[in-house]
C-alpha cells in the first residue's frame, strides 16, 4: 500500500512519529486499519481539542455520579442516549473514527463467533453488524456490553456442565474470520466531521453515564476488563500465549474507577483490532498448511 502523505516524509533530522508507527510491524494491524487510525490520531482535533475535553469529561463523570445519588436507581433513557450518540457521530465525528467504531462491532462479533465455534460446546452468539450510524440507534452500545457478559456466562456454564475446557487444536474453524471489508456504507464527510475518535469517546462517556442506570454504566466500564478474558480464550485455542501481551485493560477481577473509562475504551478497540489481526494471520498460516 502506498504510504499516506499525511503521515509525513522521511527526514532524518525531523522524523515523523506517525510514519514510524505506520511502518512498524511489531503490533499486528492491517495497513488499512493502521492508516485510518493514524490519520485520525494525527488530526488537529486530537492534538488541540482532546487535552481540554478530557479533564472536563472526567469532572462531569464525578458530577453525574453525585447526581445519580438522588436520581431514582432505575431511571434510564437508553433510546435517547443512542439517538444522541448516533447523531453526534453523524454530524461531528471524522469519517475515519466512525469507520473504526462501526468496524469494532463487526470484529467483536466475529471474535466471539470464533471462540464459540471452537469451544466444543454449543454457545449462542448475537452478532452486531451495523452498516450505518443510524443502526446504532437500536441500543447497539448497550447490546455490545450485554453480549460480552452473556457470552462469558453461557460459554463457561456449558463447559462446566459438560466437564470440558477450552483446548488448542490443529484444525480450528476460521470460517468467520475474513480479510474482506465489512459491509459499512459511505460515512458523512462534511466540514463539521472533524472530531477524532479519542476526543469523541471522552465526550460521550459522561453522556453514556447520565442516560443509563448506575448499574448499567458500571457493567459497561467493567466489560472493558474482559479484554484479557477474551484474549486468553483465543490464546488457549490457538496455543499462542503472546496474544495476551497485546491487551492491557487490567485484571478482570479487580474493578477499576470509571474516571478513565474513555481512554480504556480506546484501548479496548485497539486490543480487539490486534486480536482480530492475529486471528487473520493464524488463518492464513493454517490455509498454507492445509489445516483450515
Amino acid at each position: 500500500m502506498e504510504m499516506p502523505s499525511h503521515l509525513g516524509s522521511k527526514d532524518p533530522n525531523d522524523p515523523s512519529p506517525w510514519l514510524a508507527l505506520y511502518l512498524d510491524r511489531s503490533t499486528p494491524l492491517p495497513d488499512e486499519v493502521k492508516k485510518q487510525w493514524l490519520q485520525d490520531s494525527s488530526s488537529r482535533s486530537r492534538q488541540y481539542l482532546l487535552p481540554f475535553i478530557r479533564p472536563i469529561a472526567r469532572a462531569l463523570i464525578i458530577l453525574v455520579q453525585i447526581i445519580k445519588v438522588v436520581v431514582p436507581k432505575r431511571w434510564a433513557a437508553p433510546r435517547t442516549l443512542h439517538w444522541i450518540l448516533a447523531t453526534g457521530l453523524k454530524y461531528f465525528v471524522s469519517p475515519e473514527a466512525n469507520w473504526l467504531i462501526l468496524r469494532h462491532f463487526h470484529i467483536g462479533s466475529r471474535i466471539l463467533e470464533f471462540i464459540a465455534a471452537n469451544s466444543g460446546v454449543e454457545v449462542e452468539c448475537s452478532p452486531l453488524t451495523p452498516k450505518t450510524l443510524d443502526d446504532l440507534k437500536d441500543n447497539l452500545f448497550v447490546k455490545h456490553d450485554l453480549n460480552l457478559f452473556n457470552f462469558v456466562i453461557n460459554l463457561n456454564e456449558a463447559l462446566r456442565e459438560q466437564g470440558k475446557q477450552l483446548e488448542s487444536s490443529q484444525s480450528l474453524d476460521f470460517s468467520m474470520i475474513s480479510e474482506a471489508s465489512f459491509e459499512i456504507d459511505e460515512l458523512p464527510n462534511r466540514w463539521c466531521n472533524f472530531i477524532d475518535i479519542q476526543t469523541a469517546i471522552e465526550m460521550f462517556t459522561p453522556t453514556y453515564q447520565l442516560f443509563l442506570t448506575d448499574n448499567d454504566f458500571w457493567r459497561a466500564t467493567n466489560s472493558l476488563q474482559l479484554d484479557e478474558t477474551i484474549a486468553i480464550y483465543a490464546a488457549t485455542l490457538l496455543d499462542d500465549p503472546e496474544i495476551v501481551l497485546l491487551v492491557n485493560n487490567r485484571h478482570p477481577l479487580i474493578p477499576l474507577s470509571t474516571l478513565r473509562a474513555g481512554s480504556r475504551l480506546v484501548i479496548h478497540g485497539m486490543a480487539s483490532e490486534m486480536l482480530y489481526s492475529r486471528l487473520l494471520s493464524k488463518k492464513q498460516a493454517a490455509n498454507s498448511t492445509g489445516n483450515a
